[in-house]
């Protein structure tokens, strides 16, 4: 059963329970929380507008009153009333009035609250026409007993009857209070009577469905945890057996799956091992070659017949030293000081058998001294460019051998560059694709190439596969092999105690 075939995947089974819970207790909690807003804003405007015309009912009488009396006994008048700063101007007084009921007008939605809203606008309007006679007749002179008439049986009867529309005004909006009381009663007791029973509906619905969910989930778990300990026992004939069609399925699956081939992966691993060892054992043997061996002596026979005794002690040295570097104590890592010493050792042998066809030059920073490589890494690559690329030049050739440290990207850690470049008869391109294609498997199934492929693959066992090799080449150009190691250090030394001390020999060598 693959992933693909999921019928019931437990996050929708998971999804499925929080729905069951949720939505309903969802729907009733939006309910309330909008029946309780509707209340609040309801109740918040009746309260300010009630402390608006309570603010107005304590202090606009006697104000008014006050001021318009003084007008009438005293010399004040309306132009100088603000410098006492006992009184107030009565227009000022009637203008925040006005103003402050038609606030009220547009706040108030009770029927019998705005009928006397609107009383109390008519007085304010009458209220207003007589401040204007008691000031025209303040102007007019000789008016003080028709302004003292007028104030006390018009202005102070109609402060009054302000006065009374505003408590009126006040009475009914303590009367919407209480009605928005009951209606907000009623509204809870009909949210409970149904919470009540929607919540019990729900509690039985969730019970239900949330045994059936989790005994989908646990027991298909309690089977899994009992199979994977016999499996961990070293039991592998033991099988989940499952039809929950969800993920639990596909995973017993793959338990079983797992018990089947973990025993043939515990042989296979052991063979691998064995295949690895032999790899390398056979690496050994073919980079040791008994040809050149022979090939060697042959020479430095050769060379003392030919009474050149000191050349032949060079080759013997060279020999001694490169089978010094080959067996490197049995360590499988050495640096790369070590190793640029090796080919160097190596194509000094055969530059003395080769010498009118080999040439080389060796360019490897030594920054780079310090840091470890597999040993014979570099030695495959240069010999192949001997046997392959120069000897069937049929003219003279060289070999370039560099290497640069690479700069690693974002997190990336540096990485070293080694390349080993001829100028021989190179590849064409079909033949070039055949060799990329054996180099990248692994070496027990090469047919060709098997020292390139053994590098490659050592490289990516060790290191990783991001790790080896990669070949350019073009036929009659040449070709290049590539390899890219991480940069790690050998061991913590300082780069200067890595670098050989410079003899007029080495430097021969570096550049011939």
């Amino acid at each position: 059963m693959t992933a693909e075939k999921i019928k019931y995947p437990l996050k929708n089974k998971l999804i499925v329970l929080i729905l069951v819970a949720m939505v309903p207790i969802l729907y009733i909690t939006i309910y309330l929380i909008m029946a309780l807003l509707n209340y609040s804003r309801a109740y918040d405007q009746i309260v300010s507008s009630m402390t608006v015309a309570n603010n107005y009912n304590m202090n606009f009488k006697e104000e008014m009153d006050e001021s318009l009396y003084k007008l009438v006994v005293s010399n004040v008048t309306f132009d100088t009333i603000e410098e006492d700063g006992t009184l107030k101007d009565p227009y000022k007084l009637i203008e925040e009035l006005r103003d402050g009921s038609n606030n009220l007008v547009a706040m108030t939605t009770d029927r019998e609250s705005r009928v006397w809203l609107q009383s109390l606008l008519r007085n304010i309007d009458t209220l207003e026409d007589r401040v204007d006679d008691i000031k025209n007749n303040q102007e007019a002179e000789g008016q003080y007993e028709k302004n003292i008439d007028m104030l006390y049986n018009d202005i102070y009867i109609l402060t009054e009857l302000i006065q009374d529309d505003i408590q009126y005004y006040i009475y009914y909006q303590t009367r919407s209070i209480e009605h928005l009381k009951v209606q907000l009663n009623a509204e809870v007791e009909h949210v409970i009577l149904i919470s009540i029973l929607v919540g019990g509906c729900i509690v039985a619905f969730v019970i239900l469905i949330t045994s059936a969910i989790l005994n989908s989930i646990t027991k298909p778990i309690q089977e899994l945890c009992r199979i994977t300990s016999r499996i961990a026992e070293g039991n592998f004939s033991d099988r989940a057996k499952m039809q929950t069609k969800d993920e639990l399925e596909v995973l017993s699956d793959s338990v079983n799956d797992m018990s089947e081939n973990l025993e043939v992966m515990v042989h296979q691993i052991k063979e691998d091992e064995r295949k690895m060892r032999y790899a390398e054992l056979r690496l050994l043997q073919e980079q040791i070659n008994p040809h050149f061996l022979y090939n060697t002596l042959d020479t430095i026979v050769w060379l003392i017949e030919g009474d050149d005794p000191d050349k032949a002690v060079d080759m013997v040295v060279a020999l001694s030293e490169f089978f010094r570097l080959v067996l490197s104590k049995g360590k499988e890592y050495i640096s790369i000081r070590e190793e640029k010493e090796h080919i160097q050792g190596y194509l000094e042998i055969q530059q003395v058998r080769y010498r009118d066809i080999l040439d080389y030059e060796i360019a490897i920073d030594q920054e780079l001294y310090q840091y470890k490589i597999l040993k014979l890494t570099l030695q495959p690559l240069v010999e192949n460019s001997l046997y392959h690329g120069i000897k069937y030049k049929r003219a003279k050739g060289k070999i370039w051998i560099t290497g640069k440290m690479e700069q690693g990207r974002g997190a990336a850690n540096d990485r070293i560059l080694l390349c080993v470049r001829d100028n021989g008869v190179g590849m064409d391109e079909e033949e070039l694709k055949r060799l990329q294609v054996e180099i990248s498997k692994p070496c027990k199934e090469t047919e060709r190439g098997f020292g390139l492929a053994n590098v490659n693959e050592r490289i990516r066992m060790n290191f990783g596969m991001e790790y080896g090799m990669t070949i350019e080449s073009e036929k009659g150009v040449g070709t290049k092999v590539s390899i890219v190691i991480p940069a790690v250090k050998l061991f913590e030394k300082s780069a200067e105690e890595f670098l050989p001390e410079k003899t007029d020999e080495d430097k021969k060598g570096e550049r011939v």
